[in-house]
């Protein structure tokens, strides 16, 4: 019984952590819960989703706080069309100062459409609370 305990704590930690680094995007808790409840299928999706293999997944997981991070990484460098490489090494400089930031860092404008999508929902997790309306699959 003090494992789970441990493991409930572990996640809400987890879970507040990614959140604060991702406040300007609401939807990050319940995306990094659903990640969090079934790993394989979300790296399944991911892997469908931006048509990267297990390694790259492995790595940009590696490199980042959360699943949700990993997510916003690999839209970012679909909508700046600049390799994952790229957009990690933006993360890791300037995580602490917002997505607006590192967006900006690669040329998407904060204000535009496409960003205001991302912050608005993500488009993995059909019928969740953070999926956005009228955004795509690519």
């Amino acid at each position: 019984m003090k494992r789970k305990g441990f493991c409930v704590l572990a996640m809400i930690l987890l879970l507040s952590s990614s959140a604060a680094a991702a406040a300007d995007f609401g939807w990050v808790t319940d995306f990094n819960l659903r990640a969090y409840t079934d790993p394989s299928g979300y790296r399944a999706q991911i892997a469908a989703r931006f048509r990267v293999g297990e390694a790259q997944i492995t790595a940009v997981l590696g490199d980042v706080s959360s699943p949700a991070d990993a997510y916003i990484v690999f839209r970012l460098g679909e909508m700046s069309r600049r390799p994952i490489d790229d957009v990690l090494k933006q993360y890791k400089t300037s995580k602490g100062k917002g997505w607006g930031v590192i967006a900006q860092s690669l040329g998407i404008k904060p204000g535009s459409a496409e960003f205001q999508a991302l912050k608005k929902g993500q488009d993995l997790y059909p019928n969740s609370p953070g999926k956005a309306k009228g955004q795509k699959k690519h």
